[in-house]
This record gives structure tokens, C-alpha cells and sequence, in this order.
């Protein structure tokens, strides 16, 4: 009887024990279940706030992109203008544009030279003359040759506004022409002088002509692209300083110079041209006749 009622006891004691286990079994489970499902929604809390952090660091990165090229837009539009203000301010004498190797200048210096030929016979106080129509009485020559040079001011490129590639210039030209050297000439060109009783020994003249011209100069095809660039004057200002005098003893004599001609371009701002010119005066001076027509070439440089 004792021995069954220890039986029971231990058999309920195996029992309780097993139970406990199980309970504690089943605790732990449960427990460590529920440590992992929170430690998987901390994992996706965490991924999510990843997830959120990206997404602004994305935003951001692209306002940052739009920023710098605004940022960027805005220097080249101000570099432009401050391109464009530096090149107003820049004066016109000092622009310069590169096309075909010519520059733009607003002066050129240009040397000439060539044949002339007056519209009569010079006479004058040493040499024929009607005066005193003693001695050698030699005439000079109509043909000459002549050297000069002068200065183009540019005015405008584009006849101010009127006329796209016609440039206006002011020319100012001079010249010398001489008619004849050793010209043998009358009584007052004797040594001694034939009016004072002297012996027939005539003195060598030489016949020349100086002239000065202020006068308009219209070129056309202004711009660099063009290598061929005519010319004209349609009327200057010339005035003449003869030698020998007249018989009067008259040296200067006014007129009007007509010109035209054609320049190319060579290299850069050298030139090479030639012109045909007449100088018109009113009629005689003092019995002389001085006008007349040149025709050669120049070479000129612009600066």
C-alpha cells in the first residue's frame, strides 16, 4: 500500500516536472518568437528609414544639379554681356577684325608715282616767253612724270548709314610733277643776262609743278572679304604752285581735281593701286595753261 501510494507520488512528481518543462519549453518559444518578429520590424523600420534617407538625398542631389546649371547659365550670360560691354568700350579706331588677313584701319599712307601730261605748253618768265622774247626761247615739255604721296581718313563705313559697304574718306594728297630739266631759257636765264649787254650763254630751267588737293573719296566693297576695292573722287580742292613763274610772276593757281581708281589688297593691310586723275583749271593764268591728267600707281598702308 505504501509502496503503490510512492509510485503515485513520483509518477505525479514525473508529470509536474515534464509539465514545467513543456510550460517552459513553450515560454521559451513563444519568447524567442516574438524577439524575432521585433527584431524583423526594427529591420524593416531601419530599411525603411534607408529607404526614406535616399529618396531625400536623391531630391536634393537634383535641386543641386538644377542649381548649378542655373548657376553655370547665369556666367555665361554675364560673361557674354561683360564681352559685349568691353567691346563697346573698346574705341573705333582700335577694333580690328581678321578677315582674309586685312584688318580694319581707319588711316592708310599711300606713296605714288606715274606719267602726267598738261593740257598745253608751259611758257614762263625765264623760258618762252612774250615778254622778253630774247635769248634761247626753249619751250618745256608736255609730258612729265610725277612722285607724291597722301593720307586717306576714313569718315564712315557705311556712308553713315546709307550705303552698307560704301566707305566715305577724306583724302589729302600732294604731288610734284616735273615737265622738263635743262630747258634753255631766254634773256633773264642768261649769264649774264642778254638785256645787259651779255653774251649768248642760256642757263638750264627746269619746268615742275606742285600740287596740293583736299577732296572726298568715295571706296567701294568696304569690308576685308572683298580683295578689290574701287574708288572715286567726284570733285576736289587742288591747288598749284607753278616753277618758272608766269610772266606776270604768278605761282599759285586754283582748280578742281576728278579721280578714280582701284586699290587691291596684297597682304594684310598693304595695298597696291592705280588711278587716273585730272586737274581742271579756269583757262590761262598769265598766258600758262596748268591743268592736266596723271595716270600710275601707289602703294599704300593702312595704320
Amino acid at each position: 500500500m505504501n509502496y503503490l501510494s510512492q509510485n503515485k507520488w513520483g509518477l505525479k512528481l514525473i508529470i509536474c516536472v515534464c509539465l514545467s518543462v513543456l510550460t517552459l519549453m513553450t515560454a521559451a518559444q513563444v519568447f524567442a518568437q516574438d524577439t524575432t518578429a521585433q527584431r524583423i520590424k526594427q529591420l524593416e523600420n531601419t530599411l525603411q528609414e534607408i529607404q526614406n534617407e535616399l529618396n531625400r538625398i536623391k531630391a536634393e542631389s537634383v535641386q543641386t544639379t538644377r542649381k548649378v546649371e542655373q548657376v553655370q547659365e547665369t556666367s555665361a550670360q554675364t560673361t557674354q554681356k561683360v564681352e559685349q560691354i568691353q567691346q563697346a568700350s573698346i574705341p573705333a579706331e582700335k577694333k580690328s577684325i581678321d578677315l582674309d588677313g586685312m584688318s580694319q584701319k581707319r588711316i592708310m599712307l599711300f606713296f605714288r608715282g606715274g606719267y602726267g601730261r598738261s593740257d598745253g605748253h608751259r611758257n614762263g618768265v625765264s623760258i618762252e616767253s612774250r615778254v622778253a622774247p630774247v635769248g634761247a626761247q626753249e619751250q618745256a615739255d608736255r609730258h612729265a612724270w610725277y612722285t607724291g604721296a597722301g593720307f586717306d581718313f576714313q569718315l564712315t563705313k557705311d556712308t553713315w548709314g546709307f550705303m552698307p559697304k560704301t566707305e566715305i574718306d577724306a583724302e589729302l594728297m600732294f604731288e610734284y610733277k616735273q615737265y622738263g630739266r635743262g630747258i634753255l631759257g631766254n634773256a633773264l636765264a642768261n649769264e649774264p643776262t642778254q638785256l645787259a649787254g651779255g653774251a649768248y650763254d642760256p642757263r638750264g630751267v627746269t619746268v615742275s609743278q606742285f600740287t596740293l588737293t583736299a577732296s572726298p573719296k568715295i571706296k567701294f566693297n568696304h569690308f576685308a572679304e572683298y580683295k578689290i576695292r574701287p574708288w572715286i573722287i567726284p570733285a576736289g580742292l587742288a591747288i598749284h604752285v607753278v616753277s618758272p613763274p608766269t610772266e606776270s610772276i604768278t605761282v599759285l593757281e586754283p582748280g578742281i581735281m576728278f579721280a578714280g581708281g582701284v586699290e587691291y589688297n596684297i597682304w594684310r593691310d598693304f595695298f597696291i593701286g592705280a588711278d587716273a586723275r585730272y586737274q581742271l583749271t579756269a583757262g590761262s593764268l598769265d598766258g600758262a595753261k596748268f591743268g592736266g591728267m596723271t595716270v600710275g600707281g601707289y602703294l599704300g598702308i593702312g595704320f
